[in-house]
């Protein structure tokens, strides 16, 4: 069983501090990422009203799963975090340049959660360092492999 991650955002964004939200789901939609058809690449968060909602997010219905119900399989759903978190997030998105991107989606205890990052957006040169750097750890690890 896999879980969708958003693997895309370290690469696009510097992911400043992580934050774990429940997800207001429906029956079907709980059958379909249990059953990995979910995908939460093009997805972002919005704070809309003092909540906050998760956009884009991609669930495939099962058509065993679904018959009775019309699902819309890329409608907004809401992210479920205290008050206080909340309050903390809409005063750091407030300022240029941050984001609150999906990283992933995970079990705790049975139910379905969402990575949430509070990201800044990446310069084109600040991917190419990170691109080099991760290639430079992969030389050294060869390295140190053949001489050992």
């Amino acid at each position: 069983m896999s879980l969708p991650t958003n693997r895309k955002a370290f690469h696009d964004y510097f992911i400043e501090e992580k934050f774990e939200a429940g997800l207001a789901l429906e029956g079907w939609e709980v059958k379909a990422i249990r059953s990995g058809r979910a995908n939460i690449k093009e997805s972002y968060v919005i704070l809309h009203g003092g909540e906050m909602f998760l956009f884009g997010m991609h669930i495939t219905p099962l058509p065993e799963a679904s018959t009775h119900v019309r699902p819309d399989p890329v409608r907004t759903r809401k992210l479920l975090l205290h008050r206080k978190q909340i309050s903390k997030l809409i005063g750091r998105v407030e300022r240029a340049g941050y984001a609150l991107i999906p990283l992933d989606l995970h079990f705790q205890h049975g139910r379905i959660k969402a990575e949430i990052g509070l990201a800044k957006g990446k310069k084109q040169y600040d991917k190419r360092e990170s691109e080099k750097e991760r290639d430079w750890n992969r030389e050294k690890e060869r390295i140190l492999r053949q001489r050992a």
